[in-house]
């Protein structure tokens, strides 16, 4: 995969927007910032799809990679947006690094530890903003900002 793709995820609480510009992007952030969540609703789409009550729209199909079979569910990824979770043990291994190296998706990491073993630009280091917090039935707007050194 080549290029830029927007993101937009959300269902009637919240919703995510944001832009993917390489094939490693990593979010970080402290608990209860929305990381988990966002990763949960994409899991949910790829599930039951508009059944969920979520909307999802991006040029590429988004999917998340998870649990102990997850060399078998990569190499059914092509052209895939893969989002992987913090709790996911694999994502700081060697193997994984090697793995997603052979794929042509892009992969949203989701992590507060340091990925060695990865290749990933500094400028693709972000953190979940929430801006208009409301009562729990109206939307919450998420956006992410940048923490790395391009950040202003």
């Amino acid at each position: 995969m080549k290029g830029e793709y927007s993101v937009s995820v959300q269902n009637n609480k919240v919703k995510y927007e944001f832009t993917i510009k390489r094939n490693i992007t990593v979010i970080q952030g402290d608990s209860a910032t929305g990381k988990t969540t966002l990763v949960d609703l994409i899991r949910e789409y790829q599930l039951e799809g508009a059944d969920s009550g979520i909307s999802l729209s991006c040029k590429k199909k988004c999917v998340v990679l998870e649990g102990a079979d997850w060399e078998r569910n990569l190499s059914l990824y092509n052209d895939c947006i893969v989002f992987v979770d913090e709790g996911n043990r694999f994502i700081a291994t060697p193997e994984f690094a090697r793995a997603i190296k052979a794929t042509d998706n892009y992969y949203v990491l989701i992590t507060r530890e340091g990925l060695e073993t990865l290749p990933y630009s500094v400028n693709e280091i972000y953190g979940i903003h929430t801006s208009g917090k409301y009562a729990d039935l109206k939307q919450v707007y998420h956006e992410f900002y940048l923490i790395g050194e391009g950040a202003k």
